[in-house]
């Protein structure tokens, strides 16, 4: 297989005194969509947060393409053609949805002709932004909240984009479109590394997937391999 686009070696990171990640080996090829699973806690976020450059590495490698940039900061990591949705979505409520697409294209140069081009791309993939275009993000629901996300992290052009929680708290249709969404993404070759609370979902998406506990990687396989896996079953999917 050829080398991975993005290839974490023993990470490990945390808050101050307390630690979260526990030398955590990763990996993600082009193309690919890998989903990380575990309870609440278990140190995902923490583990993008990590690889995005908002929580600095205690220890450990992020390789992307071979070279190194653990300990980055967030902008360099964008640059290199990583980009993070949020849990939470973290838009600027108080902005237009155009201006909060926008702000994910603050690294390239604004004479950029692709910016342009990937605004309206962004439209297509989400029309409901487009009607929305000129209303405040925060006036949105929590459905095209995600959508305006999701773009927002499009627009940086990203090689991966990690997602933290795709369907957290939304409606089962607007997780419907949102996934339609993610595929129609990854088919068009950008790498993905999801973090999902339905793990069904999760799996279902997914190449292939990791199981987080305790800050530690417990199982790893192919999303088949482990949705079929009892441990997982009865831990994570009450079957």
């Amino acid at each position: 297989m050829a080398e991975p686009l993005m290839q974490i070696q023993g990470l490990e990171s945390g808050y101050g005194e307390i630690q979260v990640l526990w030398g955590i080996d990763l990996e993600v090829h082009e193309q690919e969509l890998v989903s990380l699973i575990g309870s609440n806690g278990a140190g995902k976020t923490t583990l993008l947060k990590t690889i995005s450059g908002l929580v600095p590495p205690t220890n450990g490698s992020v390789l992307i393409d071979g070279e190194e940039y653990a300990g980055r900061r967030p902008d360099q990591m964008l640059t290199a053609g990583v980009a993070q949705v949020p849990e939470g979505r973290r838009l600027f409520r108080t902005m237009s949805v155009r201006d909060n697409l926008l702000m994910g294209a603050y690294m390239r140069p604004q004479n950029d002709p692709g910016i342009r081009e990937d605004y309206e791309r962004v439209m297509a993939m989400f029309p409901r932004l487009a009607e929305r275009a000129r209303q405040d993000a925060g006036t949105l629901s929590g459905g095209e909240q995600q959508m305006c996300a999701i773009g927002r992290g499009i627009m940086g052009r990203p090689r991966l984009l990690m997602i933290d929680e795709l369907s957290l708290g939304l409606a089962p249709r607007a997780v419907e479109m949102l996934i339609e969404s993610l595929l129609e993404l990854n088919r068009a070759g950008v790498a993905i590394l999801l973090v999902e609370q339905d793990v069904a979902t999760a799996l279902d998406l997914a190449h292939r997937a990791y199981v987080v506990d305790r800050g530690r990687i417990a199982m790893s396989g192919t999303a088949r391999e482990l949705a079929d896996a009892p441990e997982v079953r009865e831990a994570y999917m009450g079957i």
